[in-house]
């Protein structure tokens, strides 16, 4: 339960901040990361039987976020969407993982597809915020030099 709660509190502020603070890599990333999140619970397998076998619905989810997170990296002036991508890539190599090794535990699955998740909010708030507080610093900087 307090999993849960740490996980929607980071999702909303994080994301919350992107849209709202961040330039268009950072909404791109937010809104992605959203809709990715909202889909993947429509998705999901019932209780029973989720993460028994090699989940289709969010192996679609996550290589769909994967192609927009490498958009973004690839287009950004940034670094930090590059960190984005290549945590999502990982996050999707645990589909391939549970392919080829079709005995591995269901809770060793679903915790590769979802450990990511955290990193990858966290990078993008603090990536939003030194955007931001780049962008503050100019502003600042030309108003002073006139």
């Amino acid at each position: 339960m307090d999993r849960l709660i740490i996980y929607h509190a980071l999702l909303i502020g994080a994301c919350g901040y992107a849209l709202i603070k961040g330039k268009a890599d950072a909404r791109i990333v937010a809104l992605v990361f959203l809709v990715g999140n909202f889909a993947t619970y429509a998705l999901r397998t019932p209780l029973a039987e989720s993460y028994s076998s090699v989940e289709g619905g969010i192996l679609a989810i996550d290589i769909l976020a994967l192609l927009g997170f490498t958009y973004v990296a690839l287009t950004s002036e940034r670094f930090w969407p590059l960190w984005v991508s290549g945590l999502q890539l990982t996050t999707s190599l645990g589909h391939v993982a549970k392919a080829f090794q079709s005995d591995l535990l269901p809770m060793a699955y679903a915790a590769a597809l979802r450990f990511w998740s955290y990193p990858i909010l966290i990078i993008l708030l603090f990536g939003t915020w030194r955007e931001h507080r780049r962008w503050q610093q100019q502003q600042g900087g030309g108003a002073a030099s006139t």
